[in-house]
């Protein structure tokens, strides 16, 4: 089980600046902190013009693959699962993701951006998250915000797991959660 203050989770509504901040972050701490190994991956919107049509998941060392997509129309897309009006591609998140999830010895922080209902719809996915917490080696992610009150269920497990620290982002207090989140993490990893 993950110490207290091991998972840091980042949320706030849609486009707050989550991604970013979280980029922002890991920034700081490879020009400060250059022998941290750092593994996970963040997403990405996917533009055509001035419309998000999609989202791919990037790695930390710059690997990328689909996400989610309006646009594909091939014959497997038909199966995919749908979150609004995106098709989730599981199995290319999954072949990208997966092995930046998995817990090595020299490992000294995951980041995951973002721990929500496409990355959800792997059923590889949420059982890598746990052996992360299990493994005691920090956590940096980003979450939804509940919708309506309701939270989806392995969101709502991380969100009250006991080694959770939950800062709630909106456009007055980006700077300000940047600099906490830094420090904190900091101070995690020196003790690591």
């Amino acid at each position: 089980m993950a110490a207290a203050g091991k998972c840091i989770l980042v949320t706030g509504p849609p486009a707050v600046g989550k991604t970013t901040l979280i980029i922002k972050v890991l920034e700081t701490l490879k020009t400060s902190h250059p022998n941290f190994k750092v593994q996970g991956f963040y997403t990405r919107e996917i533009r055509q013009g001035s419309e998000r049509v999609g989202f791919e998941v990037v790695t930390l060392d710059g690997r990328r693959g689909p996400l989610a997509s309006t646009t594909n129309s091939s014959p497997e897309s038909f199966k995919w699962p749908t979150v609004g009006r995106y098709k989730v591609d599981v199995s290319s998140f999954e072949l990208v993701a997966l092995p930046e999830l998995q817990v090595e010895d020299d490992t000294d922080l995951f980041i995951i951006d973002e721990i929500g209902k496409m990355e959800l719809y792997s059923s590889s996915f949420f059982p890598a998250v746990l052996n992360i917490l299990e493994s005691n080696i920090p956590l940096l992610a980003s979450i939804p915000i509940p919708k309506g009150g309701r939270d989806i269920p392995g969101v709502a497990r991380l969100r009250n797991h006991p080694g959770a620290t939950i800062f709630t982002l909106n456009t007055g207090n980006r700077d300000a959660i940047k600099e906490r989140i830094y420090s904190q993490l900091v101070n995690l990893l020196q003790k690591h």
